[in-house]
């Protein structure tokens, strides 16, 4: 694999960076294991990925730590209570007099879920061995923002009755990892962030979604989703969803009715041939869109389906396309690799007629500045044309 850079005149720097995302477009992060309270504040680096989002991803998770943070500084919890929080700390768990909000109880080998004092926010039951949500032993915990469940046994049959919905103040519930066969319901009302990746969901029952208004992060990677799961009816409800993570299922199709708030769309690892020409017409604000190790192939969609004014980053690699596709003005990142690409005409992908070039891209020329194009049958040296069209690339990789 040889990284390619422009030319003497060019800017000769390794890509950095990006552009940051104009107000409007919210992105949230993508972590497989959430960062802890200030408490315990520590981002998992990620491997692999590109620039661009990963910075983002931690920008936000960040941001919603902090801002979390501030909102226990900004309201101390008075002495009387902080005292009843400690003296009620279940004996499996830790509960620090600095953050006496937060419960720990993860990595204790838990078959069961212990007590919970009433004044918890952060609840930690990570990498346990419990089968069970327990109503009862959560029935005190009625201020909870925020429990991790990840990696544990707990399946359908486990959720008992009402007990997620009675927490009427959860805003991010995570439970990866998991022996879930279907997305459980009744949900927390107020919920804004849902991980439910690695379980074994098949289903999405109809309904489940309605009236969470607040939810912005769906995530359902590498479960058992087929088409006939994910459809318009099953993901109603979602109203001001931002994100929403369908890799590794086993879907054929693009995903219909998804409400047109959705930013990013993460679809990679699945079996899906075609995309409609008209499919991102209802999704005007999509900006990162995920398709690698699919099997597409350009009579799979039209050349121009992703001329779409708000992408900034498109991953097409590990299909079976032989062109590239039409390459949008506000396009930054461009994943083809690993496809059966045999050549690029620069003139042919370029946004812009080459007479209207210089006048055009004072004000919103091209946009982009990261484009892989390994692991197909192209030979340098790239052609003058593509890096006279796209100004701002930084690394062709080839």
């Amino acid at each position: 694999m040889e990284q390619l850079k422009p030319e003497r005149g060019w800017d000769r720097a390794a890509w950095t960076g990006s552009r940051s995302l104009k107000k409007g477009r919210p992105v949230l992060a993508q972590h497989p294991d959430p960062a802890p309270p200030p408490a315990r504040a520590q981002l998992n680096s990620q491997s692999g990925g590109n620039r661009l989002s990963f910075n983002m991803e931690m920008f936000f998770t960040t941001l919603a730590v902090l801002l979390l943070a501030v909102s226990v500084s900004s309201q101390e919890m008075p002495y009387e209570h902080m005292l009843s929080q400690l003296q009620a700390c279940p004996k499996e768990c830790r509960c620090p007099p600095n953050f006496p909000n937060a419960v720990y109880c993860d990595n204790r080998s838990l078959k069961h879920i212990p007590t919970i004092p009433p004044f918890t926010w952060y609840l930690y039951l990570q990498n346990n061995l419990i089968e069970v949500l327990s109503a009862d032993a959560l029935r005190n915990a009625t201020q909870l923002k925020w429990i991790n469940l990840n990696r544990n046994k707990i399946s359908n049959e486990g959720v008992e009755d009402n007990a997620l919905k009675a927490m009427t103040s959860l805003v991010h519930l995570y439970m990866d990892d998991n022996l879930l066969t279907s997305v459980p319901s009744p949900l927390p009302p107020k919920l804004e962030q849902l991980r439910l990746s690695r379980n074994k969901i098949s289903k999405i029952p109809a309904g489940v979604f309605s009236g969470l208004n607040r939810l912005t992060l769906l995530d359902l990677q590498g479960n058992k989703l087929q088409d006939d799961a994910v459809t318009e009816v099953s993901l109603k409800g979602l109203s001001n969803l931002v994100q929403i993570n369908l890799a590794k299922n086993q879907l054929n199709t693009m995903p219909p009715g998804l409400p047109p708030t959705t930013t990013q769309l993460y679809l990679d690892g699945n079996n899906i041939e075609k995309i409609p020409d008209e499919y991102f017409k209802g999704l005007p604000k999509i900006a990162f869109l995920r398709l690698n190790r699919n099997k597409l192939a350009n009579g799979g969609f039209r050349r121009n389906v992703f001329n779409i004014s708000s992408m900034l980053d498109l991953q097409l690699s590990y299909n079976q396309i032989s062109e590239v596709p039409f390459i949008p003005s506000s396009l930054e990142h461009l994943h083809l690799d690993h496809n059966k690409i045999k050549s690029v005409n620069g003139s042919e992908v370029c946004p812009v007629s080459s007479a209207m070039l210089n006048a055009y891209f004072e004000e919103r020329g091209p946009r982009l500045r990261y484009l892989r194009l390994d692991g197909n049958e192209i030979k340098p040296p790239i052609s003058r044309e593509l890096m006279v069209c796209f100004r701002l690339l930084r690394a062709v990789v080839i």
